[in-house]
């Protein structure tokens, strides 16, 4: 029983123990926390640590650290409130920065409540260097080129040294920023381990349009008086030149009167060379932007092309065609200036021109004086004649004309004289195939005839009768030939007096020659007047077409009224009065009276006392006309 009752009362005392040392465990209330301070500036670690039992101590960099008058100082001067924080005075790098760490003993021996809080780290900021960028493994310094071709891709390096912390680095093309690919790199460095460098890698695809925009590199710190350092660079595209050209003819360009002055515009970094080219030609026709002609000649007709050239590559060429125009010029036109055919052979002249626009051309014949008609025969280059006769004969010319800037050009070359020989042809197409006359007129007859050599007789002829020129016989007389105004034509005349109707005949024309014989014939018609029995006779047979017409449409009309009576109601007194009309309006007193053609005779017995005669026709007829329509 005594056992039980100290185990009892031993039971009750470990309880308080272990109850009071459980409320006696100390614990951090706060711990230090991450703190940048610039140097020479005081700055505070803050520990407090509650139900404090044990004693204060801090440690830097895994090393303990005691107190220093007007160095490292308590904040509070007495720790048993559970106040650990201390004062960093003047702070400076190589002594403060680090990792520091909070620390308290233990309670007691038994308890084991020593407690050490997270490593804080207490930076003592440096000013990072300004920032630099880098390119193809060099630096590019401030304000310089960074040179890249156009499309392609870019690795450029942004580096700041010595910093603590380390800047954050940012790119900016012009004003806009752009975000890396990469994540911004930050290591101690080699020779100062408390400082940093931090390091951006931007990849960046270079386009034209990037041309002379500043690439910037900025670092945040602050450190700096103005928290942030940068440089800028210039970006330099390398890209293929581009060519357009200016100054380019819109009007004809005419040979040794204008000027041509055309511009090849180049559109390169870097600066490219140019060089004129003309297709067909091995040496160059220009070498600077400016191609020109003055005065332009012909011979500066072609396809030129300009090239521009850089370290970036060759343009494509811009191109032109050089059309230089001239008037039109007449090469050659045969040797001969007289040429002589025999009638209806062939015969053929040639014109060759030169020109551009490409000239047309035409073959004119301009007859002798005093004429001097002009005959436009061919519109080609060549005239053929299959078949000569006299109307060709005459002064031939080539005409070629061409067209510039709106202004017709015109050559005309020397005359080609064409001259025809062999036996008479009467010209058909001068004289009338047929003439009319009336009787007891005079007729004249007249054709023209060509000859080379001139021709030896000239006779009409009709029936058994010839007449030579020159010559007469009764009512008949032939003139002299009389010389036409073109060259080996003459004309000829018949006149025959006081035409009768025995008079219309054929009259041959008979022409000859030295070399041959032609004739053509033309036809004379000789009408008599109308004689008055036959006049009388047509007025007669007209009038009795027209009085029939009138009857005819007398009964058109009685007829119509019939068929309209069809279709109406009969009314037998209408009917009546107009026979009464009709009858009161043929007793006109001033008319013949009705009985005069008309007859209530029965038409059987009219037919029986009058026959067929003529009256008995109109009688019938009247009574058709007056003779009511039968009811239906």
């Amino acid at each position: 029983m005594a056992m039980m009752v100290i185990t009892s009362s031993m039971f009750g005392l470990i309880s308080i123990i272990l109850i009071q040392g459980s409320a006696a465990v100390q614990r951090f209330e706060q711990q230090p926390s991450y703190t940048e301070v610039n140097p020479g500036q005081d700055a505070i670690l803050l520990c407090k640590v509650f139900n404090k039992r044990g004693f204060c101590s801090w440690q830097k960099d895994h090393k303990p650290m005691g107190m220093y008058p007007n160095k490292y100082e308590w904040h509070s001067p007495n720790q048993e409130n559970g106040d650990c924080s201390i004062w960093i005075r003047t702070a400076q790098l190589e002594f403060d920065d680090g990792k520091w760490e909070c620390q308290v003993t233990a309670s007691d021996f038994h308890t084991q409540d020593a407690l050490t809080s997270l490593p804080a780290r207490f930076v003592v900021r440096v000013p990072p260097q300004r920032p630099r960028i880098e390119f193809n493994g060099s630096q590019v310094l401030p304000g310089h080129n960074l040179t890249a071709l156009h499309g392609e891709v870019v690795t450029t390096i942004c580096r700041s040294h010595y910093g603590n912390p380390p800047p954050v680095l940012k790119w900016f093309l012009n004003q806009t920023e752009i975000t890396p690919t990469r994540k911004q790199t930050n290591t101690t460095e080699l020779d100062n381990p408390r400082t940093w460098l931090a390091l951006s890698v931007l990849e960046l695809t270079i386009s034209k349009e990037n041309h002379g925009r500043m690439l910037r590199c900025v670092a945040v710190h602050e450190s700096y008086s103005t928290k942030s350092s940068s440089i800028d660079v210039r970006l330099d595209v390398m890209y293929i030149p581009e060519t357009r050209l200016t100054g380019i003819p819109t009007d004809d360009v005419e040979d040794l009167k204008d000027t041509v002055s055309i511009r090849c515009l180049v559109d390169a970094n870097p600066r490219a060379s140019v060089i004129w080219k003309r297709e067909g030609q091995i040496q160059p026709a220009g070498l600077q932007e400016l191609l020109q002609f003055s005065p332009v000649i012909r011979a500066h007709s072609g396809l030129y092309s300009c090239i521009a050239r850089n370290k970036a590559g060759e343009s494509q060429p811009a191109r032109i065609h050089l059309d230089v125009k001239y008037p039109p010029k007449i090469v050659s036109i045969g040797r001969e200036k007289m040429k002589t055919a025999l009638l209806f052979s062939p015969m053929s002249f040639e014109c060759m021109g030169e020109g551009n626009p490409s000239p047309t051309y035409q073959w004119l014949q301009t007859l002798p004086s005093p004429s001097s008609l002009v005959i436009e025969r061919s519109r080609d280059s060549k005239l053929y004649i299959s078949n000569v006769t006299y109307d060709y004969q005459g002064e031939y010319t080539c005409r070629v004309r061409n067209i510039i800037n709106g202004e017709e050009r015109i050559e005309i070359s020397e005359p080609i004289t064409l001259q025809v020989h062999g036996a008479p042809q009467v010209l058909r197409h001068s004289s009338v195939p047929e003439i009319f006359v009336e009787k007891g007129e005079n007729a004249i007859l007249s054709m023209v005839v060509c000859a080379d050599p001139r021709p030896r007789i000239i006779a009409w002829e009709w029936g058994s009768l010839r007449l030579e020129a020159g010559s007469e016989m009764g009512r008949y007389r032939v003139e002299n030939i009389i010389q036409e105004q073109r060259e080996d034509c003459y004309k000829t005349t018949l006149h025959i007096r006081d035409v009768s109707a025995t008079d219309s005949r054929a009259y041959y024309l008979s022409v000859e020659n030295d070399s041959g014989t032609d004739r053509h014939a033309v036809q004379l018609h000789v009408s008599e007047p109308l004689q008055m029995s036959t006049v009388v006779s047509l007025t007669g047979g007209l009038l009795v077409v027209f009085l029939l017409s009138i009857c005819v449409f007398i009964y058109i009309i009685r007829r119509e009224k019939f068929c309209f009576s069809k279709q109406s109601v009969f009314k037998p007194p209408e009917i009546d009065s107009q026979k009464l009309d009709f009858e009161k309006s043929t007793t006109d007193p001033h008319g013949i009276p009705a009985d005069a053609v008309y007859t209530t005779t029965n038409t059987r017995s009219s037919h029986h006392h009058t026959g067929g005669s003529p009256e008995a026709m109109k009688v019938r007829l009247a009574a058709m006309v007056l003779q009511p329509p039968t009811r239906v």
